[in-house]
């Protein structure tokens, strides 16, 4: 064997063990900061004041959206080192100070996100060391703002709706295919609040949707927020919470699980949940949480 080969072999061996002493994490937003812990819910760590996390594929990131100026009126993309607690925001490297929901890459080397720049919401992308910013995919004139946006595990393309459509979408920016949302899910829709999220395999999409159905709560104002599936090969819809389950921004933990954020009747703040599929076999991870993501 070469001395290169050698090299490669070591190279491969050590980041293999490393990646297997690391456990995966969650990211999680409680009272206005962002948090990590182990899948399990244990070991629950405030990292910084922000919104809607999204934790790096390897556990050792927490992108997230950080508001700043009077009544939190500026809102940009910043990420922080989960050991160190350092946060970084960028300010001067994005074009508008009106950004929300980073979504880090399969491989942890760029964020996507919201940007809101000429009167509409467009899709960004930055390097995660804040260099090479562009539009990915700027919204049409007639207001049809991207939201919902999630990669695909292959990163070269991702899944954006804009109350109308839901589009898969190249890197490049182009569209690549659309669904119509009208009847796609039954006596539901989607609004810029709904959460996508690909399974690994590329092949379902991850949905919450607003159902229009008779139940009450007191202290909840709008429709129930459901979790549904899509087959992206036949379209074909699923849905996985139960009538009266209120539960939103689901991700997926594996082709058979996922987590997600729930509240029931008798809880003042929401919860996260991870469940098998399809719909059975919920379990409470960790109390007084939202906006859930996950590690690999």
């Amino acid at each position: 064997m070469t001395r290169s080969l050698i090299s490669a072999a070591f190279v491969f061996l050590v980041s293999t063990n490393f990646a297997a002493d690391v456990p995966r994490m969650i990211g999680f937003e409680r009272g206005g900061t962002v948090w990590v812990a182990k899948l399990d819910g244990t070991g629950a760590k405030k990292i910084a004041t922000g919104s809607a996390p999204d934790i790096s594929p390897d556990g050792t990131r927490l992108a997230f959206t950080h508001t700043a100026g009077k009544d939190g009126a500026e809102r940009r993309i910043a990420f922080a080192d989960i050991a160190t607690g350092k946060v970084t925001v960028f300010k001067n490297q994005i074009p508008s100070d009106n950004c929300f929901r980073p979504v880090w890459s399969p491989d942890g080397t760029q964020l996507l996100f919201n940007i809101f720049t000429d009167s509409d919401w467009h899709l960004g992308l930055v390097s995660a060391d804040g260099t090479g910013f562009r539009y990915l995919k700027k919204a049409a004139p007639q207001h049809n703002s991207f939201w919902s946006s999630c990669w695909a595990p292959d990163g070269r393309s991702l899944y954006v709706q804009d109350l109308t459509k839901i589009y898969k979408i190249g890197t490049d920016g182009a569209e690549l295919k659309s669904w119509p949302i009208e009847g796609l899910v039954p006596k539901g829709s989607f609004s810029s609040a709904s959460q996508f999220a690909v399974s690994p395999d590329g092949g379902t999409l991850l949905m919450g949707a607003e159902i229009d159905e008779p139940i009450k709560r007191k202290d909840w104002e709008g429709p129930l927020p459901t979790l549904w599936t899509m087959d992206l090969a036949t379209q074909k819809t699923t849905r996985l919470t139960p009538t009266g389950f209120f539960a939103w921004e689901g991700r997926w933990l594996s082709a058979e699980e996922i987590i997600f954020a729930s509240q029931a009747g008798n809880e003042k703040e929401p919860s996260l949940h991870r469940m098998t599929l399809p719909g059975k076999e919920r379990k409470l991870i960790l109390k007084k949480a939202n906006s859930p993501s996950a590690s690999r």
